[in-house]
């Protein structure tokens, strides 16, 4: 029986050894070579711009550092340095249950790899994943939080886990409307999430690319379809791959919080700028909220931890597409 990964620790975490890996950027077409260390506790993840002018490419992973939203997020600064695509990396992290780490990346964008998030959990998990002394702080959803542009939609509730669905409405046989959830604190990241690729459209690619988008895009980076068929030949991990990339992408819009939610979020059409949008809404809505450790939350509701599986057992290597 699979198990999820130690998203639900009562102490935050980091990674016991510095790791690398080189990919080539989605939108920008670079190749970038990226290196993620250990941090200390409570400093959060955070990335250096490592090609730009010293002392200028420091970029805290923060919500209130987004400065674009179209087709990926992008995190900028004071000096202009921006970091695009983040959002597939941090998925990893939360899915691994990293609270702290420093991300170097030598170009403009983080590396697509396949498309998913899978590879940066290969890496992630390679690393080893070490507990810190200090508690985990959560943010602790205690009110209905909701946010509506046009037909999209979206609502946090309350509730005790920590749980991601999506709902997508495509006129495209192809892929149609679905609904997926995936919950954080219980289900298996690694084998059921982490592997969903993104996606894209064949008659949408020139255009894309007159903008300055998607210059290295490929079929071994993303799921393309055509029409009423999916052009890669390998075709689908899932036959839901598209809502589950969706909830992906939410789940690492959302780790730019900084915090783990204990809450439900649903989104009905939801793309980078419902989420971050969304994010906004419920750092406005202060009294919707509270912020505690875990440990806290799991005394005030008598809620006794479960003993820790091995790192061998609950940290599975290798993944299984269903």
């Amino acid at each position: 029986m699979s198990t999820p990964l130690l998203t639900n620790s009562l102490t935050q975490q980091t990674i016991n050894n510095t790791v690398n890996c080189i990919g080539i950027g989605l939108h920008s077409g670079k190749n970038v070579s990226m290196v993620i260390h250990p941090a200390e506790t409570n400093s959060g993840i955070n990335f250096i711009r490592k090609d730009v002018t010293p002392g200028q490419g420091f970029i805290p992973g923060r919500w209130y550092n987004v400065v674009n939203t179209k087709m990926s997020t992008t995190i900028g600064n004071e000096y202009g340095v921006t970091l695009q695509t983040v959002e597939h990396l941090l998925a990893a992290l939360r899915g691994c249950g990293i609270d702290n780490a420093l991300i170097e990346v030598d170009g403009p964008e983080i590396p697509i790899m396949d498309g998913s998030a899978a590879p940066f959990v290969d890496v992630l998990l390679n690393a080893g994943i070490k507990d810190q002394k200090e508690d985990r702080n959560i943010i602790w959803i205690q009110r209905p939080i909701e946010y509506r542009n046009g037909d999209k939609y979206a609502i946090l509730m309350p509730g005790s886990s920590s749980k991601f669905t999506a709902e997508i409405q495509f006129d495209n046989t192809v892929i149609g409307t679905n609904v997926w959830s995936f919950d954080l604190t219980h289900d298996d990241f690694k084998n059921t999430m982490s592997c969903a690729r993104t996606f894209g459209f064949a008659d949408e690619i020139n255009s894309l690319i007159e903008v300055g988008l998607i210059k290295g895009g490929s079929l071994s980076n993303a799921i393309i379809v055509d029409g009423k068929e999916i052009i890669n030949e390998e075709g689908l991990r899932f036959k839901n791959e598209f809502v589950r990339h969706k909830v992906l992408d939410c789940i690492g819009d959302f780790a730019l919080l900084g915090y783990q939610i204990l809450g439900s979020y649903f989104a009905r059409k939801p793309g980078h700028e419902l989420n971050h949008q969304f994010i906004k809404a419920l750092i406005d809505n202060r009294s919707a909220w509270s912020y505690i450790t875990l440990r806290e939350y799991n005394n005030m509701f008598g809620i006794k931890q479960p003993d820790k599986d091995s790192k061998e057992q609950r940290l599975e290597s290798h993944a299984v597409y269903k």
